[in-house]
C-alpha cells in the first residue's frame, strides 16, 4: 500500500499529464504542486511509483506517465466525482426535456454526452424485456392490413404491420383494441404470451382469422432482441488522440453493436459510475481506452446503460461526473414521460 503523501505525487502526475499530455518530472512538480517536500523526496516517491508499476518512463527523459495500474489507483482513491456547474445541469435539463420520444431521448442523450466530455458517447436502448405495457393500438391502414403500435411504460413505441386475412371491419378493430388493453395494461412484456393465449376464444369466429394475425405479429415482436441495440456518437473527438494501439482498430470495434454490450458491461447498482481502464477491457481493439458508464432507469427499475469512451489520459473526475448526471436526468425524462 502507498502512503498518503505517494498517493498525493500520484495523484499530481496523472492531473498534470491529463492536462499537459507531456511526461511529467520531478521539478514540474514541485513547481506546480505544494507537496510540501524537497525535489530530492519526490524523486525517490517517483522511484517507488514506477517500480511498483504505477508510472512509466516513455523514453529517456526524465518525466514519467501513469500506467493503466495508476489510473486505476487514482480512480479508485477519487474523493469526489466533480459536479457539473448550474448552467451544465440547466443546458442539460433543457436539452432533454424537449424530446418527444424515446428514440429522441436517446439520439439527445447521446449527442449531450459527446459534447460534455469531448470523448465517445455510447448509449443502450432500454430493453422491452425490462418494460410494462402502456398501451396497444390498432389502426387500419387499408382494407386488410393493420398497424400494431405497442408503447411501454419505459417511452419505447414499437410498430409493425399486419397483413390480415380479408376485410376488416372498423368495428372489428375496436373490439380487438378494447380487448388488447384491457387484458394487457400494465404486465411485464415478459407476462404478455401467457395472458393473450386465450384471446382468439374472447371473440367471435369472424373475428378470430383477424386476432390470429395480430397476436402472431405482437409475439414476434416481443421475442426480437431490442435490448442489444446501442446508438454512438463524437466519434470524431478520437482524431487528436494518440493511442497505444491504431486509432482504425478502434473505430472498427465501435462499430460492432455486441462488442458495445460488452464495453458498457452487466447493469449493477445505479448510483454507481464503473470506470474500466485500458486492459481491463474485455475488446482488443479497446484495450488503449478507458470507458465510464453509469445505469439509468425508472425509480428502482434499471433499464440500460450509457457512458463515454476515450483515451486511458482523461479527465475522469469531469467524465464520471457527466455520466452520472446525464444518466439521472435521462431517467427522470423517461419517468415523466
Amino acid at each position: 500500500m502507498l502512503d498518503d503523501r505517494k498517493l498525493s505525487v500520484l495523484r499530481a502526475i496523472v492531473e498534470d499529464f491529463v492536462s499537459t499530455n507531456e511526461p511529467v518530472g520531478s521539478k514540474a512538480l514541485t513547481d506546480r504542486h505544494n507537496l510540501g517536500v524537497s525535489p530530492a523526496t519526490i524523486r525517490n516517491d517517483m522511484a517507488v511509483l514506477e517500480e511498483q508499476g504505477y508510472i512509466a518512463q516513455p523514453h529517456t527523459s526524465a518525466g514519467r506517465v501513469p500506467t493503466d495500474k495508476g489510473y486505476r489507483l487514482f480512480v479508485d482513491r477519487l474523493s469526489t466525482i466533480k459536479p457539473l456547474s448550474p448552467a451544465e445541469r440547466r443546458a442539460i435539463e433543457t436539452f432533454l426535456s424537449g424530446a418527444y420520444d424515446l428514440d429522441d431521448v436517446v439520439g439527445r442523450t447521446v449527442k449531450l454526452l459527446a459534447q460534455l466530455t469531448r470523448q465517445v458517447a455510447v448509449v443502450q436502448y432500454p430493453s422491452l424485456t425490462r418494460s410494462a405495457v402502456r398501451h396497444v393500438e390498432l389502426v387500419p391502414v387499408a382494407e386488410s392490413r393493420l398497424l400494431l403500435v405497442l408503447i411501454t411504460d419505459t417511452g419505447r413505441v414499437e410498430q409493425r404491420v399486419i397483413e390480415a386475412p380479408g376485410d376488416i371491419s372498423a368495428e372489428s378493430v375496436g373490439h380487438l383494441r378494447a380487448l388488447l388493453n384491457t387484458c394487457l395494461d400494465g404486465l411485464g412484456l415478459g407476462e404478455v404470451p401467457t395472458a393473450v393465449a386465450d384471446l382468439p376464444d374472447k371473440v367471435g369466429p369472424d373475428e378470430r382469422p383477424v386476432a390470429a394475425a395480430v397476436l402472431s405479429v405482437l409475439l414476434e415482436t416481443l421475442v426480437e432482441r431490442h435490448e442489444e441495440k446501442i446508438v454512438f456518437a463524437g466519434a470524431a473527438n478520437l482524431a487528436a488522440v494518440d493511442f497505444s494501439q491504431s486509432l482504425r482498430e478502434v473505430l472498427g470495434a465501435l462499430e460492432e453493436q455486441v462488442v458495445l454490450m460488452r464495453l458498457l458491461g452487466e447493469t449493477g447498482d445505479s448510483s454507481t459510475v464503473t470506470v474500466r481502464i485500458g486492459t481491463e477491457n474485455p475488446e482488443m481493439g479497446f484495450r488503449s481506452t478507458s470507458v465510464v458508464a453509469a445505469d439509468y432507469g425508472v425509480g428502482d427499475l434499471t433499464l440500460a446503460r450509457l457512458g463515454v469512451l476515450g483515451p486511458t489520459r482523461m479527465d475522469y473526475p469531469s467524465t464520471m461526473g457527466a455520466v452520472r448526471a446525464v444518466a439521472r436526468y435521462v431517467g427522470q425524462i423517461l419517468a415523466g414521460s
